[in-house]
């Protein structure tokens, strides 16, 4: 796959202020590369082997998300190397975070992974056991917790929508009751659906897709 110059310009106007999440899953550094010189710096990455690759190789200014599932015992790899990881969804995780960048002596910024549609095939917190979460990170002094993510089931476009808006009002619920917390990233919408979760108040959106041409 290689990058559309012409798709990620009009991508990056369009969802100003909110910033742009490449996810670079199927493109080498070549390609990321590249993204840069459209304007874009930030890539997220979904694999631990795949990210520790490309981070090696990459020797631009722009910023490494972690956005995949994370498994603990790959926490050690990259707790280093990312600005932020998307996708914290169990406590083991958060206990295993906190350790790794206290070993480091770093602050680490996370958003929690919520399922907020209950669907049984995505992980993620409930809207009840993501007030449990908060409260372990009070004890965590190496986490910083900068938002939510969540991933919109698969279904008509439209309807995506109540999801969107229930994340959001999830996070003003939590702005209210962990005021500690900076809490203002709301990352949510990828190829199909970002344009629906801009509306709905998106951050940061995920788009990988849409940036690329097949070769």
């Amino acid at each position: 796959m290689r990058v559309n110059k012409a798709v990620v310009k009009d991508i990056l106007n369009e969802i100003q202020p909110a910033c742009l999440v490449a996810a670079t899953k199927y493109v080498d550094v070549c390609e990321i590369e590249k993204l840069e010189d459209c304007g874009c710096m930030y890539f997220g990455e979904n694999r631990v082997q795949a990210f520790l690759d490309k981070y090696e190789k990459y020797q631009g200014k722009g910023h490494w998300h972690f956005i995949g599932t994370l498994q603990t015992n790959k926490v050690k790899y990259i707790i280093d190397k990312v600005e932020l990881i998307h996708s914290i969804n169990s406590m083991k995780l958060i206990k295993e975070v906190e350790k790794q960048a206290q070993k480091h002596d770093l602050k680490i910024r996370v958003l929690l992974e919520v399922n907020i549609a209950d669907e049984k095939s995505k992980q993620g917190f409930d809207k009840n056991d993501i007030r449990d979460a908060m409260k372990l990170i009070l004890e965590c002094p190496h986490i910083i917790v900068d938002g939510l993510m969540m991933m919109a089931p698969h279904i008509e476009l439209e309807q995506t929508r109540i999801y969107f808006r229930k994340t959001k009002e999830l996070l003003e619920e939590l702005k209210d009751e962990f005021p500690q917390y900076p809490l203002k990233e709301l990352s949510m919408g990828m190829s199909e659906d970002y344009q629906i979760a801009l509306e709905e108040g998106a951050t940061l959106v995920r788009i990988g897709r849409a940036l690329f041409k097949e070769e």
